[in-house]
């Protein structure tokens, strides 16, 4: 059996992915996106943590993360988080997929992969890479033709702070974008 490793920084910055339960494409649905806003605020306030650039996809997000100093403690956020969001995204009216013998068993629900990928980012070049890589990937995944029309993701934000100009990477008017993904996808494992 392979041993599984996470990255442990106190007071890093952490790139994260999450995947649904086979991949079942919910997370954009109002639903959804509520529970996990609300779960993201509640556990931020609990056990702070910033949110440094985000996108939601159907089947899975991306996020960047930074922890205050001196804590590493990433994986007990995210369990609360992914606790949170299933159990008000279910109360709601969501669905789950089914549950396997094995899930029942240890009382997990059908809304969530059991384990998400973490990262843990190097340095500041590392860091911009990352961002593009998040705030292109609903281009990536044939959502939308410019990162701009996507709005589950914090590229507006980016906009607005100056970091990107509106047509970063646009396409509209048949413009071809520039984004060079190729080694930050080796990082990320696309």
């Amino acid at each position: 059996m392979p041993e599984y490793r996470r990255a442990f920084v106190p007071g890093g910055t952490f790139f994260f992915t999450l995947v649904t339960a086979h991949r079942r494409p919910f997370l954009t649905t109002l639903d959804a996106r509520s529970a996990l806003r609300s779960a993201l605020a509640d556990t931020a306030r609990t056990r702070p943590f910033t949110i440094d650039a985000i996108v939601l996809l159907p089947d899975h997000l991306h996020c960047i993360w930074t922890l205050p100093p001196g804590d590493a403690d990433f994986s007990t956020r995210w369990r609360i988080v992914k606790t949170t969001a299933s159990r008000r995204y279910l109360a709601s009216g969501g669905r789950e997929a089914r549950r396997s013998r094995s899930r029942v068993r240890h009382g997990e629900r059908g809304v969530w992969q059991r384990r998400s990928w973490e990262h843990a980012v190097r340095d500041e070049p590392e860091f911009i890479g990352l961002c593009d890589y998040i705030h292109y990937n609903p281009v990536k995944h044939g959502w939308v033709k410019c990162p701009h029309a996507w709005p589950l993701s914090s590229f507006a934000r980016f906009v607005r702070r100056g970091r990107y100009d509106r047509a970063w990477n646009c396409a509209c008017r048949d413009r071809a974008p520039a984004v060079n993904l190729a080694a930050v996808e080796s990082v990320v494992g696309e």
